[in-house]
């Protein structure tokens, strides 16, 4: 038990820490592709999964981890993707942003934790469980994208690594802007930790390292997997129900720690402060947060454990689920967003030629 909260919390803190000062929301990577026609924070996911896929396999080829992943849920993974995708857009955050803006003090983010906790524990374990659970049946019995080509997962490991790299070689030659700052006010490790701005690809890059670090930290307590954030937090809310000691495990530290560690990147950087937004953000927050809750349950994962993890050992669940994580931000940004925009742009057009 001391291992597993040793091994889970530390974990935690070290992502917590490099998501709040790197500022690592995936569903900004995704939003701000059509939003801000900027790739850069997508980029840096897929860095992730890249700088992931080696350490993980090289892990395993050792003998140090075992990968379990079972057959596909095809059908749970594109609908629970798709809601997943438009309820982080609601929420303001997806999986993890959530838990390490509520670190900051954001009561927006706590609402959509809580909302995301509800969503997953009643999918998992309370009424919803047969919906979820019938999703989850239609399955197929390819797992691993190279075994239904008949590939080494080495070529598909060299073939993302050669991609990705080509395009943030071309990402760092483009002419960059200038941008004022402020005179530090802190020098030497605590500058670099707590003041100077992150570029997004070193932030990636400390991520997919703690990542990789996961998977043997987790097998150590006997749960064979990487990074997780579903259904640990839907097990924080079960166990404050019915106090089932049981279901406590690794990920449930892991989660834990990324609240800590976001909490002490904020107030390190002096950028934690309770903020309270408007009643309607609110609702969006807590409705946002149930879908997450909901549709990560039914693809079998957030965009983390599908986006980041699946996807780095090339299992189908978590491509196909990252498509439909996109379809689903895409969708809602534009008419939670665009739309609007668009159609108040066109009344100021039409009452200025009134």
């Amino acid at each position: 038990m001391l291992q597993m909260i040793v091994l889970g919390t530390i974990c935690g803190l070290l992502l917590g820490f490099v998501l709040q000062r790197g500022r690592f929301c995936i569903v900004g990577a995704y939003r701000d592709v059509i939003l801000a026609k900027d790739g850069r924070m997508l980029l840096a996911t897929f860095i992730v999964i890249a700088i992931q896929s080696i350490g993980v396999y090289a892990l395993k080829d050792a003998g140090l981890i075992v990968l379990e992943a079972g057959p596909f849920p095809w059908l749970g993974t594109i609908l629970g993707g798709f809601i997943f995708g438009v309820g982080m857009v609601f929420a303001g955050g997806c999986a993890t942003g959530t838990w390490y803006r509520a670190g900051e003090g954001l009561i927006g983010s706590w609402i959509a934790l809580f909302g995301y906790m509800l969503g997953a524990a009643i999918t998992k374990f309370g009424f919803l469980k047969p919906v979820g659970d019938q999703l989850l049946s239609y399955k197929t019995s390819d797992t691993y994208i190279h075994e239904t080509f008949h590939l080494s997962p080495w070529v598909l490991v060299v073939v993302l690594g050669v991609v990705i790299g080509a395009f943030v070689v071309r990402d760092l030659r483009k002419p960059k802007l200038k941008i004022a700052s402020l005179k530090p006010k802190k020098s030497g490790v605590a500058h670099i930790l707590f003041e100077k701005r992150w570029h997004p690809f070193v932030t990636a890059s400390l991520v997919g390292i703690i990542a990789i670090l996961a998977w043997p930290m987790s097998e150590a307590t006997g749960r064979n997997a990487g990074l997780g954030i579903t259904t640990p937090t839907a097990k924080i809310l079960h166990y404050f129900v019915n106090g089932d000691t049981s279901i406590i495990d690794w990920g449930v530290f892991l989660v834990v720690g990324i609240f800590i560690g976001s909490f002490i990147a904020a107030k390190g950087s002096g950028e934690f402060r309770w903020r309270l937004p408007d009643k309607k953000t609110l609702m969006n927050n807590a409705l946002g947060g149930l879908a997450m809750g909901f549709g990560a349950s039914i693809a079998g994962g957030c965009t983390i454990g599908n986006g980041l993890v699946n996807s780095a050992i090339f299992a189908w669940q978590g491509w196909v689920a990252v498509v439909f994580f996109l379809l689903g931000s895409w969708t809602a940004t534009y008419f939670i967003i665009i739309r609007k925009q668009k159609i108040a742009a066109a009344k100021v057009a039409t009452e200025a030629t009134a």
